[in-house]
């Protein structure tokens, strides 16, 4: 469920990974580090769910990632089985 996660995240503003790592510690109190988020992150971009840009305007480029239409059909489709299941 990381990756639903993850997208519904995305689905209301753009972020980078540490953003990610923060906003799962706050939201769950569970601590996924670089190690787990970055490769899924790499995971959802190649399956076209999500999508990225390096942001060179800080003083360490961070890479933003955003969330596709198809991360967003994804994302729907997950809440709808879900919501499905909880009904049952």
């Amino acid at each position: 469920m990381l990756d639903v996660i993850i997208l519904k995240f995305l689905s209301s503003t753009s972020m980078h990974g540490y953003q990610i790592i923060t906003q799962l510690r706050q939201d769950f109190g569970v601590y996924f580090g670089p190690s787990t988020i970055y490769p899924l992150l790499c995971t959802l971009e190649k399956r076209g769910f999500i999508c990225s840009e390096w942001n060179m305007d800080c003083e360490r480029p961070k890479k933003i990632y955003h969330l596709t239409a198809d991360g967003q059909s994804v994302l729907a489709f997950a809440v709808e089985s879900l919501t499905f299941i909880c009904k049952r």
